[in-house]
Order: structure tokens, then C-alpha cells, then sequence
């Protein structure tokens, strides 16, 4: 699976796709990979602030249930309504399939994340492969 070079990530499995001063946060593919079949996504209301390395929410899997960390710190200007309905478009499409949208608070916040080829790396040793 090739990460998209534009987004960055996290070493707790999120990517976020930043556009201006808005940001998509979503998990990445090895993250619903290990998750197996995602059945409910908890995430923030419109208007509620995140910050870069806490929790904002979760997603349940058939195996477990895991906590959403935020890449960034921001106020959530959108959430994927789509996945209260149809949470398994993540396993579909990790990286297409958005979680929240932040305005974020730092944009320099953003040069603390990973990129893809630093991501790449970490889930290579992570997973001993």
C-alpha cells in the first residue's frame, strides 16, 4: 500500500491531509488493517476543539475498540457523516474515508508529523518487516 506523500502521520496510526488552514483526519491503512472490520466511529461535534496528540473520539472493530488521536490541535469544522451509516468505507478506502475536518489552531504543528516515507519506515519496524 503506498501512503500519499502529501498527508502526514502519526505514530499512532492517524493521517491528516492538510489543505490552507483546514485539515482531513482519517486512520491509515495499516491502522483499519489491524483493526479488521470497522462497525461504529465515534468522533466530536462541529465546533468542538481537538488537540494534537489527545483523544477525540474512536472507532470500534470487530476485534477492539481503539482511541482516536488528533494530529493537530483545531477547532472541527465537519464530521464524516457518512460513517455513522457506513463506518466500514474506512476498511474500504482508509485514506479516502475522512473522519473530521480541523482549522488548525498551528499549522507548524504540522512539521512535527511524519511523512510518508518516515511513516513507511515506522510501521515497517513496528511490524518487524
Amino acid at each position: 500500500m503506498a501512503y500519499p506523500t502529501q498527508y502526514r502521520y502519526t505514530r499512532e496510526h492517524e493521517w491528516i491531509d492538510a489543505d490552507g488552514s483546514i485539515g482531513a483526519v482519517g486512520i491509515t491503512d495499516y491502522a483499519q488493517d489491524s483493526l479488521g472490520d470497522i462497525v461504529y466511529v465515534d468522533a466530536p461535534k462541529v465546533g468542538d476543539h481537538v488537540t494534537a496528540g489527545a483523544s477525540f473520539g474512536s472507532v470500534e472493530s470487530v476485534k477492539a475498540v481503539s482511541d482516536l488521536f488528533s494530529p493537530v490541535t483545531g477547532k472541527v469544522t465537519a464530521v464524516n457523516e457518512e460513517l455513522k451509516t457506513a463506518p466500514d468505507k474506512i476498511n474500504e478506502n482508509a485514506h479516502g474515508a475522512w473522519i473530521i475536518k480541523v482549522e488548525l489552531s498551528n499549522p507548524a504543528e504540522l512539521d512535527a508529523l511524519l511523512d510518508a516515507a518516515a511513516y513507511e519506515a515506522f510501521i515497517a519496524e513496528e511490524s518487524g518487516h
